[in-house]
């Protein structure tokens, strides 16, 4: 996990991003960019781990659609927790779901524990992608998936400027990885059966009705929340998303890979 362990989504932030994202989601496409990247896996009776499970809106969803018999979220936040939780018993599925809060590094469970490992553009805040793919690696069963989906860097070496302006505005721990870097680690780590989906073209028009929505029917609501002067600042921060997008600079990308048998 990330080695920065200072919260980094508030509650106004926490506000915006489920306004516009769905509640319960902290990334973009909710539920919809979960199937896509879940397609074809069936997740039937299935023990799950969610890395970075944020506001618990994928655990809810692959418990109540893809019927998994239990989910772990962790996250490094604790804030974010409690809200998981109160999700989970929205829903009423607290016995399916299980909220942890974990220290930065190896997660604590013990080697296969887990049929699959998700998670929803949560691991950009990990650096460390060899890592990452290593402990990924070891916690899953044999046979078992890697599914995912985060932001990728569309360059190798150094961000553009706008790129860099992007993320000055962002202020999140970002440890982008290339698409080619993720590969690498997914495959040093043993993983087969490996995809990298890239979805900047979906994710360009998408970021623009967003920041259309921000802009007009979302605005009075979330100022009066918020405040008129950060929700001005996060709709800056979606126009110098979409400048980063529509270079190519800034990648969603679906992962997947599956632990040989």
């Amino acid at each position: 996990m990330s080695e920065d362990t200072h919260q980094e989504y508030d509650d106004g932030l926490v506000a915006v991003l489920e306004a516009v994202w769905g509640e319960g989601f902290m990334s973009p496409g909710g539920t919809d960019e979960v199937d896509r990247y879940l397609h074809d896996i069936d997740l039937n009776g299935l023990s799950v781990l969610d890395i970075g499970c944020g506001l618990g809106g994928v655990d809810i969803h692959m418990v109540l659609q893809h019927k998994v018999r239990k989910i772990v979220g962790v996250d490094i936040e604790p804030e974010l927790i409690p809200r998981c939780k109160r999700l989970a018993q929205k829903y009423n599925v607290v016995e399916q779901t299980e909220f942890l809060c974990v220290e930065p590094g190896t997660l604590p469970f013990t080697d296969a524990s887990f049929d699959m490992v998700t998670s929803k553009d949560s691991i950009i805040h990990i650096a460390d992608k060899h890592t990452l793919a290593n402990d990924i690696f070891r916690l899953l069963k044999p046979g078992g998936w890697f599914a995912a989906s985060d932001w990728l860097a569309g360059y190798e070496d150094r961000p553009s400027p706008e790129m860099k302006d992007y993320l000055v505005a962002e202020a999140l721990d970002f440890g982008l990885a290339s698409a080619d870097g993720y590969r690498k680690a997914l495959n040093a780590a043993g993983f087969i059966d490996i995809e990298v989906v890239d979805r900047n073209e979906w994710y360009c028009a998408e970021a623009r009705r967003e920041r259309d929505q921000m802009r007009g029917a979302l605005f009075d609501g979330l100022a009066n929340q918020v405040g008129k002067e950060f929700m001005e600042h996060e709709i800056g921060v979606w126009e110098k998303m979409i400048v980063a997008l529509d270079q190519g600079q800034l990648r969603p990308t679906h992962l997947r890979g599956r632990k040989p048998v």
